[in-house]
């Protein structure tokens, strides 16, 4: 991991924060799955950048010109999300602007990784069979560009659809994986910078609030429920599963990279984003005495997010370590479908009460795997192996 894709997330992650806001700015159901389709489109977009760092160090010659490059393109994709669907008056189109960044975006991933590939036969045709999709989502994206309404928002799904799958067709027999540990680690990564990001939501949620105990009671909460999601994660399944993808045959590599961490790692950030948004309405809920009452229940948008933030976070977890470590995560799969009981049962008791319910069940399941798998839970973070293809 070098310093300039530590640079280049920090950029990604400011975009993520943008997606937030946008949600928040647009507290409908439409204005929430416009905000999903938003964060699908950052995500493909960094993901296509976490290869390139994997096949050519991206602090030298030709890579960090495009890094810099990049990185332009995405401030301003990131700045422009307030317009993605519908255009401010004054200045630029914003929503045309959204597909022409997301274009050149995607155009730059290509020209870089066309240059570092010189010699390898494979990995052009590889890129060749990757840049179809790239292209006919720009066009969905600029048709979209000149609609509103729920035809708009069909013509995004589309686009990402079409981006997704197409990928998905053109196999990954040409792509290249040099280095499964710092493959693993930039994902573990921005899975951190999206947990900050959650953090950083219930900071906002409060900034022009008086501080107050309910105030303080939800920040604590908040963080906890954070800090869960990051030991469920962090504390053994990163490590057994870099260790499990540093073992695959080099020929398998890339399939497994392309499905784990490009695809599957896609609903562990994106439940991180949406319990975001959640946090930040229960933050209002609590803290805001004017608008509302510290027993009034979080309903609709607000409860969604908060609860299937979490039930995503924990399907993408258990989905993760199925194609990784071949097993499946009974616990994180039953709790998840168990707490989508609170979609129910939120709306009849106290914001505040449905954020703690929340957070004792993540810390209970944290604190349950931590005590009950003791013994193979130091075995596997006092291993000193050092993973094979690091390096």
């Amino acid at each position: 991991m070098t310093p300039l894709e530590l640079f280049f997330d920090l950029v990604f992650v400011f975009a993520l924060t943008g997606v937030t806001a946008f949600m928040a700015a647009d507290f409908t159901w439409h204005g929430m799955l416009r905000g999903v389709l938003i964060f699908g489109l950052l995500w493909w977009s960094w993901v296509c950048y976490s290869w390139v760092g994997n096949v050519a160090r991206a602090d030298e010659g030709v890579s960090r010109l495009g890094l810099f490059a990049a990185m332009a393109v995405m401030f301003v994709l990131a700045l422009s999300i307030p317009e993605s669907f519908d255009d401010l008056p004054g200045g630029l189109y914003g929503p045309v602007v959204v597909a022409v960044c997301y274009f050149l975006f995607r155009a730059l991933h290509l020209v870089l990784f066309w240059i570092i590939s010189a010699g390898d036969p494979g990995l052009r045709g590889q890129l060749l069979r990757f840049a179809p999709s790239m292209l006919v989502a720009t066009a969905l994206l600029l048709i979209a560009a000149g609609t509103d309404g729920p035809t708009q928002t069909a013509l995004w799904a589309a686009a990402l659809a079409a981006d997704y799958l197409g990928n998905y067709l053109g196999g990954a027999r040409g792509w290249r994986l040099r280095s499964a540990g710092h493959f693993a680690e930039r994902h573990g990564l921005i899975l951190i910078i999206a947990l900050g990001e959650s953090i950083v939501a219930v900071g906002a949620g409060m900034a022009e609030l008086p501080i107050s105990m309910p105030i303080v009671a939800a920040a604590v909460l908040g963080l906890v429920l954070s800090a869960a999601l990051w030991w469920s994660y962090f504390d053994v399944t990163a490590l057994a599963a870099e260790r499990a993808f540093a073992a695959t045959p080099d020929a398998d590599r890339p399939r497994l990279a392309r499905d784990a961490y490009s695809y599957l790692h896609l609903p562990l950030v994106a439940g991180v984003v949406l319990l975001a948004l959640g946090l930040k309405k229960v933050l209002e809920y609590v803290g805001d005495p004017r608008h509302h009452d510290l027993a009034d229940p979080l309903k609709g948008v607000g409860l969604t997010a908060l609860v299937c933030g979490v039930t995503l976070y924990l399907l993408g977890h258990v989905a993760f370590t199925w194609r990784v470590l071949d097993t499946v995560n009974m616990r994180d799969a039953v709790l998840a479908l168990a707490l989508l009981s609170l979609l129910g049962i939120g709306p009849h008791i106290p914001a505040l009460a449905t954020l703690a319910v929340l957070t004792a069940a993540m810390a209970a399941l944290v604190a349950f795997e931590t005590i009950h798998f003791a013994e193979d839970r130091h075995r596997i973070r006092h291993e000193h192996q050092s993973p094979q293809g690091d390096r």
